[in-house]
This record gives C-alpha cells, sequence and structure tokens, in this order.
C-alpha cells in the first residue's frame, strides 16, 4: 500500500525505514513544520539524514503530505488530551478522503472515540490501532478474534517507563529519584516523564480498552489513576519481605478504568521486569489469557501499525 506518515518521532521514522520490508511504500511523511512528498516513494535514508542534518523532512508544509496520493495514513504524532489535537485533524482529513487510518497516536481513541466512529461510518476509509496500546502485543486484535462479548475484563502492567522503575528500586534498593534520573540517561524515560509515572499513559491505554470492549465512551477523566512519582522505596522493602512486588497496574471491569500501584505476588504473571509489559484478558469460556512483550519503542511499536494495514483491504 501507498502510506503516508504523518509525525517523525521514533515510531514515524520506524514506519518509514521498515516499509519496503513489509511490502509497502512511504510517499508522504510530515514532522511538526515540514513535510516530504513523493508519489513515487521517498529515499528513507535522505528523509532522515535531512531530519538529522536540519530538523526537517522536506521542503513542503506539513498539510502536503495529508494532500498528497495514499491509501492509508499513519498518525504517529505526539499524543495530546482533550481535543487530540492535531492528530485528529489529520485523521478526519484523511477519512474524508476515503482513505484508511492507522493510529499510533493515542489520543483520538482515548479522548474523542465517538467521533471517530462517526467520520469512519461515513468514509469508506477504516481506521485501526493496534499501535496505541502495548506496543508490539496484540491487545486489540485479541479482542477482535476473542470477540468483545467474550472478554470480562483486561488488566496488566502497561508503562515500561513505570515498571523499570519499580523493578530498580526494589531489586537495588534505590530511590524513586535516583531510578528516574537513571532511567533518562538510559532513555528509558522521557525528560518529562509525568505521562508515565503519574499513570497517565497506562490509563489512556486502559480507556482505549474500554471504548473497544463497551458500548457507552470512556475518556481519560473518566478513569481512577494514580501514579508511581510517590510510592516511597519502603513500601517496596515491605511488599518484598512478604514475597510480593508492587507494579503499576491497569484494570478494565465491569466497575470502569482504574490505574494504580498494587500488591502483587512475585510468582504471579503480572511480576513482569523491566521494561516488560502483560496483558490478562479474563474471558468467559476460555479463562485468562496472557500476552507479553515490549510494550513502546519505534520498531516494535511499527510492527504493530504494519499488522494494522495488513487487516486493511
Amino acid at each position: 500500500m501507498r502510506v503516508a506518515v504523518m509525525g517523525a518521532g521514533a515510531v514515524g521514522t520506524s514506519v518509514l525505514e521498515l516499509a519496503e520490508e513489509y511490502g509497502h511504500t512511504v510517499t508522504a511523511m510530515a514532522d511538526s513544520s515540514s513535510a516530504a512528498v513523493d508519489a513515487g516513494g521517498l529515499d528513507a535514508e535522505a528523509v532522515l539524514d535531512r531530519k538529522h542534518q536540519e530538523g526537517i523532512v522536506g521542503s513542503g508544509d506539513p498539510e502536503d503530505a495529508l494532500d498528497g496520493e495514499y491509501d492509508v495514513l499513519v498518525e504517529a504524532t505526539p499524543t495530546t488530551l482533550g481535543d487530540a489535537e492535531p492528530g485528529f485533524g489529520h485523521l478526519r482529513e484523511a477519512l474524508e478522503r476515503d482513505r484508511h487510518v492507522v493510529l499510533a497516536n493515542k489520543g483520538p481513541v482515548a479522548e474523542r472515540y465517538s467521533d471517530v466512529r462517526e467520520l469512519e461510518a461515513d468514509s469508506a476509509g477504516e481506521v485501526r490501532f493496534e499501535a496505541t496500546v502495548g506496543g508490539a502485543i496484540p491487545v486489540l486484535s485479541t479482542i477482535e478474534s476473542f470477540g468483545a462479548a467474550q472478554i470480562t475484563a483486561v488488566r496488566g502492567v502497561l508503562n515500561g517507563t513505570a515498571n523499570f522503575i519499580l523493578t530498580r528500586m526494589q531489586n537495588e534498593g534505590l530511590s524513586y529519584e535516583h531510578v528516574l534520573a537513571e532511567a533518562q540517561d538510559l532513555g528509558v524515560a522521557e525528560a518529562d516523564p509525568t505521562f508515565d509515572v503519574e499513570g497517565t499513559d497506562a490509563a489512556l491505554k486502559c480507556v482505549i480498552v474500554a471504548n473497544v470492549l463497551g458500548d457507552d465512551e470512556m475518556t481519560l477523566a473518566d478513569a481512577t489513576v494514580q501514579g508511581i512519582h510517590e510510592l516511597p522505596a519502603s513500601a517496596l522493602d515491605l511488599a518484598d519481605d512478604d514475597g510480593q512486588t508492587i507494579r503499576l497496574v491497569g484494570e478494565i471491569t465491569a466497575d470502569g478504568v482504574r490505574v494504580g500501584p498494587r500488591l502483587i505476588a512475585d510468582n504471579s504473571a503480572l511480576a513482569v521486569s523491566g521494561t516488560q509489559n502483560i496483558v490478562q484478558f479474563d474471558t468467559t469460556y476460555a479463562g485468562s489469557l496472557y500476552n507479553s512483550g515490549r510494550g513502546a519503542g519505534g520498531p516494535e511499536t511499527a510492527t504493530a501499525v504494519f499488522a494494522d494495514i495488513g487487516h486493511l483491504d
């Protein structure tokens, strides 16, 4: 397929780099201030070299990417809350042109899910968003395969940064501040880690799952969220003494969406370490099922993008 990519961060650039390997052609790419457009296919190396050297991907305006020739728009701009712009506007423009949209940006389906579905209903294009939850882990496609009616609850560890911090705090007896600085040095945590450590990122993912599972639209405002930024090291020490650990767990149940630190037995499937993520699906007839893997990262999340593209006609 011909692919246009909005966003030149880790996910967007990975889509550009890997598209040919997956049998697709990137015909346009935009960052916040520029665009590169070529109906015959972009030279990925040249685009990324220019981004590195000049801070722009091309000489065009971002709107040029939306106006170009493509079959599917990959929306990989940063997640924003509230009106979910500019991602929602990019999605709307592509659907109004009867193009497909694959989201890596959580905003549109976490904050404006009904609006997205209404636009999709009026378009020949389809919206898919596996990459918004769990990186490379097939969370939404598992629900799609089983059927939402057969999933009674979903819970899991859905933020690698928070999990890395908690793992290091418990294993090494280090303070939150010390481990956060270490995570930032390693590139595991952003310079501004607020979304991760305050539970917002995990909550957005849970809200998206809740929207897929339920009949009533949810947004971040409907979730109960507590982060790890105020968790003392002594709490992890006490848990360890009792054969338990603490993980930031997101839960989607009939009672709603909750995210917060939870005590978990050391031998529990949810007690994953480091940056690993895991998702537990409670089903009507098949018991509990688990999917685990890398929940973030450019190439990892790009695999979910390409999986979605592969489902499109």
